[in-house]
Parts: C-alpha cells; structure tokens; sequence
C-alpha cells in the first residue's frame, strides 16, 4: 500500500468519525435545549398557569390575582415575559415590568406605587421590575436571556426593583446593626451583608436608590424594601442593535451572557 493511499484513507476515516462526533453532539446540544424551560411573551391565555404560579411562590397577601395579571400583559404585552416547561406546558416563572420615571421611582413609598400602572406611558428608557416569580433557577435564566436582545433593540438602558432584605430581622434583633438604613449599607468584602442585595448586587443592581419601610409584606425584612437600579449589559450600543438583524442580535447576547 502506497504512502499516499494510507493518508488519503486515514483522512476519510477521520472525517467520517468527526462527521459522526459532531453529529452526535450536535443531537446532544437539541437534546439538552429541548429540555430547557422555553421563554416567551405572556398572552391572557396563559392567566391561568400564572397564578398557579402566584400561589407556588407567594402567600396569598403577596401574590397578583387575576385582576392584576390581566392589567399588566394588557398595558405592556411586549414587556410581559413567561418561562414553561417544554413537557406539560406548566409556567415555570415570569417577569412583568412597566416604563418608568426615576423621579417616579425616587417619589415612590410602596411597591403598589411602583408597580401601579399609568394612564400613558412616561417617555423614558428605564423599566421598573414589577415582579420576578420562578420556581425553578433554570427558568429564570431563559427569561432573561430571551428577553435581553429585545431590551437592546429597544433601548431600554436600566432596571429598577425593589428588593425584600430577609437578613433584617434577626439584625436587628442580634444588635448587629441600629436600623434598616444602617444595614441595607453595611458591606462585607465590599459585598452587602444582607444574602438578597447581595445576590442582586453581582446581577448588577448596585445602587441603592432608597430604602423603605412598609414597601411589601414580607414577615423577615420587616416589611421594608430595598429600591435599586441596575444598568443593561451592552445598552449604550443601541444605536447599534437598532440596525443589526435580530437573529445575530439574539446570537450577540447569547454569546456575551456566557461571558458575564
């Protein structure tokens, strides 16, 4: 057998295998998303397995009923966002935001004020975080990750919140701090103490716009909430994303959401 027979059937051999390799992980990579909760817009079809969801998640002071739900997909469809399980269809978690003004969110007392719905829409490019439920961490990832090439293509730049601070309580019953003020500043590390503005602090809301007594019911921060604001990874390029095709916006965002 000649040298260059062997390495012309090596090569064959080769590809073949690597043909047969990247097949396999292609069905492997179809496998695994076609087990992934599936993100989408909200319509009022889906009311239903929203507050099933309600009720897995909150108590029953806390969570929306089908009044509230109705409102918000009906006043902003576009920033209503669902995660379901691919297999029964069940709603897995969801994200509800509404356009709003910082001086409205600085003015604000309570989340009723925050998450009321205006008459007309305020001409701004920032959204309040009306409410994020899940039941499964895998869920609310997908929900961000579906909606953030859609924020960048309509130039939203910031999100507002407000954030319970469950490690309140037992500060303050512990001494370890004189009021709720005191504590959602403390910092550890340069991290806040409190577990909550911790995790939100490394989502990237790391300015704490106020701090409010009587915001929501929640038995452990006293029911005082914390208001933050957090930029939009990549927002500042939007006059960019204006003009690139979506489906390459999509692939942008996936790509860079692994990177941060």
């Amino acid at each position: 057998m000649s040298f260059d027979l062997q390495i012309r059937r090596s090569a064959l051999v080769g590809s073949w295998t690597a043909r047969r390799n990247n097949a396999g992980a292609a069905a492997l990579g179809a496998a695994r998303g076609a087990s992934l909760p599936q993100a989408r817009f909200l319509g009022l079809e889906d009311i239903p397995q929203l507050m099933q969801l309600e009720a897995r998640q909150w108590t029953a002071e806390q969570a929306a009923d089908e009044s509230a739900l109705r409102d918000r997909i009906l006043a902003h469809p576009d920033l209503c966002v669902g995660a379901f399980c691919p297999q029964t269809g069940q709603a897995l978690a969801s994200l509800f935001m509404k356009p709003v003004c910082r001086d409205a969110v600085a003015a604000s007392r309570s989340w009723q004020d925050c998450a009321a719905q205006s008459l007309r829409a305020p001409h701004t490019r920032s959204l309040f975080g009306i409410s994020l439920t899940s039941v499964d961490p895998q869920a609310a990832c997908q929900l961000i990750r579906f909606f953030w090439p859609h924020a960048l293509r309509q130039g939203w730049q910031d999100i507002y919140l407000g954030s319970p601070v469950p490690g309140l309580r037992r500060a303050l019953q512990e001494g370890r701090a004189p009021d709720a003020h005191a504590y959602v500043h403390s910092r550890r590390s340069g991290l806040p103490v409190d577990a909550q503005l911790r995790y939100y602090h490394r989502k990237g809301f790391r300015e704490i716009v106020g701090v409010r007594p009587d915001y929501f019911p929640h038995f452990d921060s006293l029911d005082h909430g914390v208001l933050l604001r957090g930029r939009i990874p990549l927002a500042g390029a939007w006059p960019l994303w204006r003009v690139v095709p979506f489906t390459l916006l999509r692939r942008a965002a996936n790509w860079a959401g692994a990177l941060l």
